[in-house]
């Protein structure tokens, strides 16, 4: 989750009405010229010495590796109350997550070969903090031994409040804090239509993307009986703000119709004094009437806005870029290679119209039941036509492929980006997801003993 970096104040300019939201999102209108990639990925600390997990502070900790970063590669802090919770530098972020994953939001840049290189030389600074202090960090969605007891809970603000409601509103939002990891892909758009074609294609094949980078099957030091459990942990966690979003197939959808879903959803907190208040399940609605109980009299500025969108957690969320969040963490590999699959599809005109041609009939609840079977059935999933999950994989990726070398962005050594899917290639004709590999290696060589994970799953 994104860590904000400035303070709201009595200086700050405040919202009059509904229009300069839609102006918001009118904002994020980009030429293609200017179409950038930006990857995120969170990942699980642990100390080698007795596969704990990562505490915030003391000699092995997250604290450590946040000041290591900070000393010795030049990034900025960020603090809260205090508190070293993030750092910044030429474009990109450290966040830690609840539970204390930490995230690179990455720079937006303009190829695959830079966003992988970026990616590359983020996991090669941690790792020369981690080593000397007998620290690593693993790939994974679902942390696959610790309980929530035995998981820490970072210093901040935004952190008490979410847990308090999340018990209010679903079963697993706190496991979803916690207990799970993700990659994301950040996308721009060049117009209110192109954002609309872009949002209704990337939504329609979350699914695909949850089984081909499925790979959360443990939890608690067992098999859950699922492929990818974070997926199954999203759809218990809050329904006002999580989900497929059948409106945005819906005749007219586009930003003000985003805007009205993003004003029902409940707000969590605002920020006020360098300090989180308590908003949780009030409305963004009443704020903008000068009517929120907590802040009477007060309209929120565009930041209070800002923060309520980074609390919106559908399958794909809309900012002024798309975010594509369906799909558990992995390894070094998978984190390229999801960067390339939805830059090849959504950033050629021809790779978006084949993707639309294939998903454009398809109903709502032909979309939620995929995403509910490739929690257990990965590519097995059927898909409408009588087909499965394998057999769209492998049409989907011959179709970013061409989106890609149709690119024709080339590394120094004169390769294009279509190289980063070589990996989903051969996911997609194995018809094996990752966590299947996985739970092969539990029965198999592992003799049942988790613990081989930490070394198998490593950076």
């Amino acid at each position: 989750m994104t860590t904000p970096t400035s303070d709201i104040d009595e200086n700050s300019r405040r919202i009059s009405d509904k229009s300069e939201l839609i102006e918001y999102f009118e904002a994020g209108n980009k030429p293609r010229s200017e179409w950038r990639v930006g990857t995120e990925h969170e990942k699980f600390g642990f100390i080698r010495d007795g596969l704990r997990s990562l505490p915030y502070e003391g000699e092995a900790s997250v604290l450590s590796i946040l000041e290591g970063l900070r000393d010795k590669f030049s990034w900025e802090p960020i603090s809260e109350s205090g508190k070293l919770i993030g750092l910044k530098k030429d474009g990109a972020s450290v966040s830690l997550e609840p539970g204390g994953q930490f995230e690179l939001s990455g720079a937006p840049l303009r190829t695959m070969h830079e966003t992988c290189n970026e990616v590359g030389s983020h996991l090669r600074e941690v790792q020369e903090i981690a080593d000397p202090l007998g620290v690593a960090f693993m790939g994974l969605g679902a942390s696959p031994i610790w309980s929530m007891a035995e998981t820490p809970i970072m210093p901040k603000g935004r952190y008490k409040i979410m847990m308090e409601y999340m018990d209010k509103v679903g079963r697993l939002g706190r496991q979803m804090m916690f207990r799970t990891c993700t990659v994301q892909s950040n996308l721009d758009f060049e117009s209110e239509a192109d954002m609309v074609k872009k949002f209704r294609v990337s939504l329609a094949l979350q699914p695909l993307g949850t089984a081909l980078f499925a790979n959360s099957p443990f939890i608690d030091g067992r098999p859950n009986g699922f492929l990818s459990y974070r997926s199954q942990i999203w759809t218990d966690t809050d329904p006002d703000r999580t989900g497929m979003l059948p409106f945005v197939f819906e005749d007219g959808f586009g930003f003000e119709r985003y805007v009205d879903y993003a004003l029902d959803v409940p707000m969590y907190f605002v920020r006020r004094g360098g300090k989180y208040l308590d908003a949780s399940g009030l409305s963004f609605r009443d704020f903008l009437d000068g009517k929120l109980p907590i802040l009477p009299g007060e309209k929120p500025a565009m930041d209070d806005f800002a923060d309520h969108l980074s609390t919106i957690f559908p399958e794909v969320r809309l900012k002024q870029f798309l975010e594509m969040r369906g799909s558990d963490g992995g390894p070094w590999s998978h984190l390229c290679a999801f960067s390339a699959f939805w830059t090849g599809l959504l950033y050629c005109s021809d790779s978006l119209e084949a993707c639309w041609d294939l998903v454009k009939d398809w109903t709502a609840a032909e979309r939620e039941v995929m995403r509910q079977g490739v929690r257990t059935l990965g590519l097995k999933t059927p898909v409408p036509g009588g087909r499965s999950m394998q057999d769209l994989a492998v049409d989907v990726l011959d179709i970013a492929r061409a989106g890609l070398k149709r690119r024709a962005n080339l590394s120094v050594s004169g390769d294009d980006e279509t190289g980063y899917l070589s990996e989903l290639d051969q996911i997609a004709r194995s018809g094996f997801t990752p966590a299947e590999r996985l739970l092969e290696k539990y029965h198999g060589e592992w003799q049942r003993d988790l613990s081989h994970i930490f070394a198998d799953q490593a950076y």
